[in-house]
Parts: C-alpha cells; sequence; structure tokens
C-alpha cells in the first residue's frame, strides 16, 4: 500500500498518482464536452433539417398553391367560353330547325312548281320548229323520268331543269348548221338543216337541187327553190364559211289568232 504523505514530506509516487487522477477526471470531463458539444452539433443539425424541411414544404405549398390557383383561372375561362360555345350551338341548331321547316314548306311547294315546268316544256318543245327534235323530247323524257326518283336531291332537280330552260333558251339566239333526215318511209332523205334561231328553220338537200322551209302556221315543211341563193348564204355563214350578213330567209306571214268581228 502506498502512503501519500509521511509527515511533512511529500512522497512522489503519491503525487505521480494524484496527478494522474487529475489528469484522468480532465480526460473524462473533456470527452463528456466534448460529446454534448456533439449531440449539441447533431440536435442543431437535426433542428436545421427540421427547418429546412418545413421550409422547402412551405415553398412547396405555396408552390402548389400558386399552380392551383392559376390552374382554376384557367378552368374558369374554359368553362366561360364553353359557355358560350354551347350557347351559339343551340342557337345554331335552333335555327337549323327552323330551316328544316322552311325546307319542308319549300318541298312541298316546289314539287308541284318543277313538273309544271317540265309539263310547259314538253308542250313548248312539242309545239316549236322541229328541229333537233329527237333530242330534245328525250330530254324533257330524262327530266320526268327524275322528277320520280326518290334518290336525287331536289336542289339537283330543279337544277336540271333550269338546265334545260337555259338550253331552249340559247337556241333562239344561235345559227347553225346540221345533217339530219327529212320525210317519212320510202321518202325518207339525207338533208342540211339551217336553223336561223326560232325565226327560221330550212333544208337543202345533199344534191342542192332542192330547198324548203318549216311553214309554222301549216306545220308542214314547204319546198321553195326561189330561196336557193339566200338557203346557200345562210348555211355558209352558219358553217362559219363567210361573213356574218343580213339574210333574206323564207319566213310565212303570222297568222292572227282571231279576227275582229265587224257589223
Amino acid at each position: 500500500m502506498i502512503v501519500g504523505t509521511i509527515g511533512k514530506r511529500a512522497v512522489p509516487g503519491a503525487a505521480l498518482l494524484l496527478a494522474g487522477f487529475y489528469v484522468t477526471n480532465a480526460g473524462a470531463q473533456l470527452e463528456q464536452t466534448i460529446s454534448a458539444d456533439a449531440q449539441l452539433n447533431e440536435a442543431a443539425a437535426r433542428s436545421q433539417e427540421q427547418i429546412d424541411e418545413q421550409r422547402e414544404a412551405a415553398e412547396d405549398a405555396g408552390v402548389q398553391y400558386a399552380r392551383y390557383v392559376l390552374e382554376a383561372d384557367s378552368y374558369e375561362r374554359f368553362n366561360t367560353r364553353l359557355a358560350e360555345r354551347i350557347r351559339s350551338q343551340e342557337a345554331e341548331l335552333a335555327s337549323i330547325e327552323d330551316q328544316l321547316g322552311g325546307i319542308e314548306t319549300t318541298t312541298r311547294e316546289i314539287e308541284p312548281l318543277m313538273e309544271t315546268m317540265v309539263q310547259s316544256l314538253r308542250q313548248f318543245v312539242s309545239l316549236d320548229i322541229p328541229f333537233w327534235i329527237e333530242r330534245r323530247t328525250e330530254r324533257v323524257q330524262e327530266l320526268e323520268s327524275l322528277l320520280g326518283r326518290s334518290d336525287v336531291a331536289i336542289s339537283e332537280k330543279y337544277r336540271r331543269i333550269l338546265e334545260a330552260y337555259q338550253i331552249e333558251l340559247d337556241y333562239g339566239r344561235t345559227l347553225e348548221a346540221y345533217e339530219g333526215r327529212l320525210g317519212t318511209g320510202d321518202d325518207t332523205q339525207t338533208v342540211m338543216f339551217i336553223r336561223l334561231g326560232r325565226i327560221a328553220l330550212m333544208y337543202r338537200t345533199e344534191d342542192g337541187s332542192e330547198v324548203g322551209y318549216w311553214d309554222r302556221n301549216q306545220g308542214v315543211w314547204v319546198e321553195a327553190n326561189e330561196y336557193v341563193e339566200e338557203v346557200e348564204e345562210a348555211l355558209r355563214v352558219a358553217r362559219q364559211e363567210g361573213a356574218p350578213d343580213l339574210l333574206t330567209v323564207p319566213v310565212p306571214a303570222p297568222t292572227p289568232a282571231f279576227q275582229e268581228s265587224r257589223p
């Protein structure tokens, strides 16, 4: 056993032991201090992390809120435009319904009108001078067949009728020559027809030995060889072989529809 002191004299071994105790104690305190500081630093770091996380969460919430506000505003504008479009479409649908009602009424009114127009055209062709008679009669027959078809739109039927009327109108202001057949049975012969509008319809045989014209009043062909030169001139103009000039053609005098009775 080592004794620290003997009387008033210090023992070196005891001093060393005491010094070691103090050193050990100081080291332990230092370690405790360092450990405490480390714990404080760790706690501060955790606190800072929590603060950063809360700040980031707050920033994320702010960003999300701003985005939600923008999205809500965008949805509101979209809903406004959609509502306006819906109102516009509803108005358009109402207009279409009114138009459909008008179309039904128009359909009921225009079908009898078209039938009357085709009947009038047939009558006109039958009473007109007999040029292109087969072609024109066939055109009227096609229109009559067209009116009975349900797979053809009314607009197309009406367009075809107007087209036929336009063709007939053009006949009245043109000069043309074309080859055709004149007569019936054994008397049929090939001739050249010359049409001057609807004023005159003339013919000339192939050898030029005979010319004539259609007498509208009598409804017959009349031989008129005295008009040979006039018919030849009209034929040259119709063929564009001569310059247009004043033509003299056989035109029968009109017959009055009625005569005034005299006492």
